[in-house]
């Protein structure tokens, strides 16, 4: 009787180390080859290419837009991440709604048309008052420099001058110079938020 359960004892220990070991491994292998969930949220003025560059990313072509009135959302599979964009309307009088979409974001997106120097400053300001809020302090930032291809764009370091990149503290951010239409620039700042977002 003993022998018996001291041999119970034996496999139950057994058992014990090998399921232990395979939660292991399994987890080992779900960070290797799984694909990690995260929340993304891209806001930035009307007509700065919001919609373009999230179809450009989901289908690899670009897609005629209208302006968007409330919100895109698809999911875009990248590397080892699996990102859920939201893709918010830009025009002045839903801005107050981008509010709604702050909750569990991990990265946030700020497209900018860099040709567009009159609302240069205003692109800042709503910035600004995006990054002060409560429930984005953890968020990362990539800011899209959009519309590089056309002759009056502002280069990235103009633009990381403008929109007051250097002055944020506590806050990690890229900025990516990018034309949407031809895809150039989409990856490398996807690249960075990845990177970001695995650690």
């Amino acid at each position: 009787m003993f022998f018996f359960y001291k041999l119970l004892n034996i496999n139950l220990i057994k058992f014990c180390f090998f399921y232990s070991m395979g939660l292991t491994i399994s987890s080992v292998l779900t960070r290797l080859f799984g694909k990690k969930q995260v929340r993304i949220l891209m806001v930035g003025l009307d007509a700065a290419g919001k919609t373009t560059i999230l179809y450009k990313l989901k289908l690899g072509e670009i897609v005629t837009t209208i302006p968007t009135i409330g919100f895109n959302v698809e999911t875009v599979e990248y590397k080892n991440i699996c990102f859920t964009v939201w893709d918010v309307g830009g025009q002045d009088k839903i801005r107050p709604l981008w509010r709604h979409y702050f909750q569990n974001t991990q990265g946030l997106i700020f497209v900018v048309d860099s040709n567009d120097r009159d609302r240069v400053t205003e692109a800042e300001k709503e910035l600004a008052n995006m990054l002060l809020e409560d429930e984005l302090r953890d968020a990362v930032l990539l800011v899209f420099a959009n519309k590089q291809d056309l002759p009056n764009a502002m280069t990235a370091s103009e633009l990381t001058e403008k929109l007051g990149l250097n002055h944020l503290r506590n806050r990690k951010w890229y900025i990516q110079s990018t034309c949407a239409t031809q895809g150039h620039g989409l990856c490398e700042g996807l690249d960075w938020l990845s990177n970001e977002l695995a650690k």
